[in-house]
C-alpha cells in the first residue's frame, strides 16, 4: 500500500491504569515487539490517528512516548533493525490503519 511507513512506538507511563490503556491502544495501531514497544506500520492518516488518540490518554507532565519513523514499509527497514537473542515473528494479521 502506497505511503504506508514502518514506526516503532515506545512508552513510559507511570500510572498503571493509563499504562493499560496505551497498550490496549496501540494493539489497534501495531504488534507489539516488548510490552511498551510497538512495531505500527502507518499511512500518513493512520499515524495521526495513533498520535490523537495518545494524547488523550497521558499525563504530559509524567508520561513519554517516543515515535521512531524507519521509513516507507518497502524499503529496506529489516536491514536497519537487528535483534539479539530471540527475533520477534512477523504477525500473519498484517493490520494496516488507514
Amino acid at each position: 500500500m502506497a505511503g504506508v511507513k514502518i514506526f516503532v512506538v515506545s512508552y513510559d507511563i507511570m500510572n498503571p491504569k493509563r499504562l493499560q490503556r496505551v497498550h490496549k491502544t496501540m494493539k489497534g495501531f501495531g504488534e507489539p515487539i516488548h510490552y511498551s514497544v510497538f512495531r505500527c506500520n502507518l499511512t500518513p492518516k493512520g499515524l495521526v490517528e495513533m498520535k490523537a488518540a495518545l494524547v488523550e490518554l497521558i499525563k504530559h507532565d509524567q508520561d513519554r512516548i517516543m515515535i521512531i519513523d524507519l521509513g516507507p514499509e518497502d524499503g529496506m527497514v529489516m536491514n536497519r533493525v537487528e535483534f539479539i537473542g530471540v527475533t520477534p515473528q512477523e504477525s500473519e494479521r498484517g493490520a494496516i490503519v488507514v
